[in-house]
């Protein structure tokens, strides 16, 4: 088993991987910004190390000096976590060029799925459905005119290089696709240094389907069922739910068999999800693979009871699965929603400042992942994600309940925050029954952006009688000089930050 992990990541999911390494057994070392010096990963770590810098481009992006802390720290692997260079093929193959296992699939695996355009052909010869779709290296607008025309409108210009929901247009008319095409272009170069762009038939009210995969290094691979996230904005991930509303057991088997399919045409290892959209008819077509664990990962362990982190680190080990496809099922209903500061009536841009509290609800069958604690404050140079709130229960309906009651016992002051809207979506009567599809919530954000009630007097109470804790918490931190730091949430006396540099 692998004995200490470098992990090049940040907030809740820095958190996430630290707590698995525990149970593992595993040392683990940490890495931080100069706005992250005081962040929770950086005091739950065994070690921690600064990177210098703000955003992330001057530090967590950083991956010869990643590998390099790693080494110097006596590090045998690498977690990327998610975001920043998880997708990145060159520092994967930085990272085992350098003696460390990486937890992840192979370089090439990620290179090949992160090209849209690449992917598709892999998948097409796989025989996986694939959208409706044209794909050229040519960048002749006269060509996409008429290849639209053929397919037929609307469709949607896609970045070949994309992710994250950038580099997307939805195109209704031949009128509006020359514009279409040079804006995602400008994104795209801008996003990911690739200006290409391909089309694909836009599924009218499509359905998002995503299946997680896990695979060994011995040719074993399983797929842990599906996830939907079809609660969108803009592209972006809102609400995600397991099992999905809308699959029969039959077209569940059918897009899980392609899942692996997919999985296996790509040779992968490690944990991978296979994304779908899928129609109101369950029809499903191919979109991309992610090369990484997903946000949305913790849905998953709670209905099937597997632990995928543990299990990466696992497979990294060189340990093959000893859970068969017989072994997984799934149990109950899941729901994660997804805390951002961010201001919902104002285009939600983030809401950057200091959380003055923040009290997590404490109910049975509720997870909560987050990287952040009373007193921290939203940089303006990363995501702006404050936690994820995670519900388990029998029954869809039941688990809809518990979130809104989760939601509503989550104490979050000193910022805008979109738990208002959350509850409004998760109250309309189309996500309700099970029917909520990509495009619905932009379609009616005007209906989802009630005003919010103002804080009860006792929670401002709290507030006011938490401000002197706050300030005490996260003052300038007395010790040693080999570093001791008081954290938020008590005396870290074993911990030590040391300097690389």
């Amino acid at each position: 088993m692998l004995k200490k992990c470098l992990i090049a990541n940040r907030g809740e999911i820095a958190v996430r991987l630290i707590m698995a390494c525990r149970e593992l057994g595993m040392m683990t070392v940490a890495v931080y910004s100069d706005p992250d010096a005081r962040a929770r990963h950086v005091f739950l770590a065994d070690e921690a190390y600064p990177l210098g810098g703000n955003s992330a481009k001057e530090s967590y992006l950083r991956g010869e000096l990643l590998v390099e802390i790693a080494l110097k720290s006596g590090c045998d692997c690498i977690h990327p976590g998610y975001g920043f260079l998880s997708e990145n093929e060159d520092f994967a193959g930085e990272v085992i060029e350098a003696g460390l296992a990486w937890v992840g699939p192979k370089p090439a695996t990620i290179r090949a799925m992160g090209v849209k355009t690449v992917a598709r052909a892999l998948m097409q010869s796989a025989g996986v459905p694939i959208v409706p779709g044209f794909q050229s290296e040519s960048a002749d607008d006269a060509l996409f005119l008429s290849e639209a025309a053929k397919m037929g409108y609307p469709v949607m210009v896609k970045a070949a290089g994309g992710g994250g929901g950038k580099g997307i247009r939805i195109v209704r008319s031949a009128d509006d696709l020359l514009e279409a095409l040079a804006g995602a272009r400008r994104e795209a170069q801008n996003a990911f240094n690739d200006p290409r762009v391909f089309l694909e038939k836009y599924i009218e009210n499509g359905r998002h389907i995503e299946v997680q995969l896990l695979a060994d290094e011995h040719g074993n691979i399983l797929h842990l069922y599906e996830r939907e996230c079809s609660a969108q904005r803009r592209h972006q991930k809102i609400i995600e739910e397991t099992p999905s509303p809308l699959l029969t057991p039959t077209t569940r088997a059918q897009i899980c068999e392609a899942a692996v399919n997919a999985g296996r045409a790509v040779n992968y290892v490690n944990a991978g999800t296979v994304e779908f959209i899928a129609t109101p008819e369950q029809q499903f077509y191919f979109l991309e693979m992610n090369t990484r664990l997903q946000v949305e990962h913790p849905i998953t362990e709670l209905v099937t009871g597997v632990d995928i982190v543990k299990w990466q680190f696992k497979i990294a080990s060189g340990e093959p699965l000893t859970l068969t496809q017989a072994d997984i099922h799934q149990r109950g209903h899941a729901i994660e929603c997804r805390i951002y500061a961010e201001d919902a009536h104002n285009n939600f841009l983030p809401a950057i400042g200091q959380v003055k509290l923040f009290i997590p609800p404490h109910m049975p069958g509720v997870r909560v992942d987050s990287g952040l604690s009373s007193g921290d404050h939203i940089s303006i140079y990363y995501d702006p994600m404050i936690a994820k709130l995670i519900v388990h229960d029998e029954t869809r309906q039941d688990a809809i309940g518990r979130m809104q009651t989760a939601l509503r016992q989550t104490v979050l002051l000193g910022t805008t925050t979109n738990i208002v809207f959350l509850l409004t979506l998760l109250n309309t009567p189309i996500f309700r029954d099970g029917d909520i599809h990509t495009a619905y919530i932009d379609a009616h954000l005007a209906d989802l952006l009630p005003e919010a009630p103002p804080p009860p007097l006792s929670v401002l109470f709290a507030l006011a009688l938490s401000e002197a804790s706050i300030t005490a918490n996260t003052a300038t931190p007395t010790g040693d000089s080999d570093g001791d730091r008081f954290s938020p949430w008590g005396r870290t006396d074993s911990f030590r930050i040391q300097n690389t540099r």
